[in-house]
Formats: C-alpha cells, sequence, structure tokens
C-alpha cells in the first residue's frame, strides 16, 4: 500500500503571525497550489486557538471554501491538528475554559463531517500534558460525552501524547470505541528518549495518523536524518500494522524558503522507497 505523503499547514508559506506551524489567514489557499506541485498527496489543516472563529473549519461557508480548493488542486484535507486544545485543553483546571473547548471540539466534529475529515489530532503536550491522574480523569470525562457523534461521523480523535508506551495504551484502552486512536510523532518520541518499537508494539494497530520530524534527545527540530529518531526502525516495525494512514510533514523549516523542506521530502520519500523494497 502507498500511503498518502501530506504537509502541515503554514509549512510550505511564509510565516503567519511569526509561526510557520499555524492557520495562515488570507493566504491559506495558496499552499494548496505549493503542495500540489511538489507531489503532495494531502494538508493537515490546523484550528489555532487566535484566530479559531474565523478558520474555516468554524465559520460559516468556510467548508466550502476548503472543498472548492481540495478540488481545484487534487489536495486532499483528511486530518485536522487541532492546536486550539493545547492552550485552551480539553481538560484545563479552569472549569470555563474547559466548557468553552469542549464546546468547540463539538462545532470541530460537526463540520469535519461536512468536509470530510477522517482524524482530528488532539495535542496533549505541553500546557496540556496528561501528566497526572486527575488530568487524565478530566479528560476522559470531556471526550467520552462525543464518542456518539465520532461513531457516527465516523471520524477519529487521534492523541499526541508525552506519555510512555505503558501508560498511553492504558489510556486508550480506558475508551470503549475504536474512535480514540493515535497519533504518532516521530521527533516527539526521539526526543522523550522512547524506543519506536516499544511503542508500536503497545499500540501501533491503533495509529492512524503520523507526523514526520527529527528532534535531537531532550531537544528541539532538526534536519531529517540529523536527530535522534530512527526511521529504519520505526518504518519497519511499522509494516506490520499494515497502517493506512497518511504521513504528515512536520519538518524542520528556516527562513531559507522550502527548499530544506524540498530536501527532506526527497530524503523520507527515499528512505521509505528502500525499506518498501527490502
Amino acid at each position: 500500500m502507498i500511503n498518502p505523503i501530506g504537509v502541515m499547514q503554514g509549512r510550505l508559506l511564509p510565516k503567519y503571525q511569526g509561526r510557520y506551524q499555524a492557520h495562515p489567514v488570507g493566504y491559506w489557499q495558496d499552499e494548496f497550489y505549493i503542495a500540489s506541485k511538489n507531489g503532495l498527496d494531502c494538508i493537515e489543516f490546523i484550528l489555532d486557538f487566535n484566530d479559531a472563529e474565523i478558520n474555516p473549519l468554524l465559520n460559516e461557508g468556510g467548508g466550502d471554501e476548503i472543498l472548492s480548493s481540495v478540488e481545484s488542486f487534487g489536495v486532499a484535507v483528511k486530518t485536522i491538528c487541532a492546536d486550539y486544545f493545547m492552550t485552551a485543553p480539553l481538560h484545563a483546571d479552569d472549569e470555563a475554559v474547559a466548557v468553552r473547548s469542549n464546546q468547540v471540539l463539538k462545532r470541530l466534529i460537526d463540520r469535519s463531517g461536512e468536509v470530510g475529515i477522517s482524524d482530528i489530532v488532539i495535542p496533549c503536550v505541553d500546557h496540556a500534558s496528561l501528566d497526572n491522574e486527575d488530568k487524565v480523569e478530566n479528560f476522559i470525562r470531556a471526550i467520552t460525552p462525543v464518542i456518539n457523534d465520532l461513531e457516527k461521523k465516523e471520524i477519529n480523535l487521534s492523541l499526541e501524547t508525552d506519555l510512555a508506551p505503558d501508560p498511553f495504551l492504558d489510556l486508550l484502552e480506558r475508551f470503549d470505541t475504536i474512535r480514540i486512536t493515535v497519533n504518532y510523532d516521530t521527533g516527539n518520541s526521539a526526543a522523550l528518549g522512547y524506543d519506536p518499537e516499544e511503542e508500536l508494539s503497545a499500540y501501533g494497530e491503533k495509529i492512524t495518523d503520523i507526523h514526520i520530524k527529527d528532534r535531537q534527545l531532550d531537544g528541539g527540530p532538526v534536519m531529517l536524518g540529523q536527530g535522534d529518531a530512527d526511521f529504519d526502525r520505526f518504518f519497519k516495525k511499522l509494516r506490520e500494522f499494515n497502517y493506512s494512514g497518511p504521513f504528515i510533514m512536520q519538518a524542520y523549516r528556516d527562513d531559507e524558503g522550502i527548499e530544506i523542506f524540498k530536501q527532506q521530502l526527497a530524503w523520507i520519500r527515499n528512505r521509505m522507497g528502500i525499506l518498501n523494497a527490502c
């Protein structure tokens, strides 16, 4: 099986408010042409906390705008990275924040069904880390009410966490549904010092979305192949699970434009090609 290769929204465009990973308000449509020109299959859309209400994922008529760009350029939008919930966690101690975030999640699920989204990535890292049992319990209580909607619309909530393999698997098994799945991030795993074979042995069959980047142990992003991510071991182990989802390029980017992105895209395609031939 040939998996789709896509890009995290914003990575192919000039920075938006100083960030590459962002929903670039006012010029997000431009990325579809660039993605198509570089042979990418899809874009993982971003829902930021800032500008959420004018994001086409939530605003009136936005779904039609997204579908128009998809049709015009042949670049799909099947996944969302909901960075909104890193700033305003679903399990926030502040009840008002948690209630508002749950309302946003319900709206996002409804709109995702209209656009044809298959996966919504929920980042549970940094400010939104599930680093104690109270937060885990609050998170489960927040997610449980939307499970019926996920099942009806056949949408996955793909969790990105900094949990070690066993605690992460324990969390997943506390949900009685196949719609709570895993977003696997190669760079974050490397930075945390986790073993990809151990991680995939724990929950490989539950992975529905993969972010491709490289990081050094306890460090930040670097060019693919220059950090501590063991891509060969990861891809070899992944083959055991018949993974059918996308590989989303979230790789290192600098101010030199997208040439570095193109180099890394070629690098990862080469690595995947070698492993597929084995």
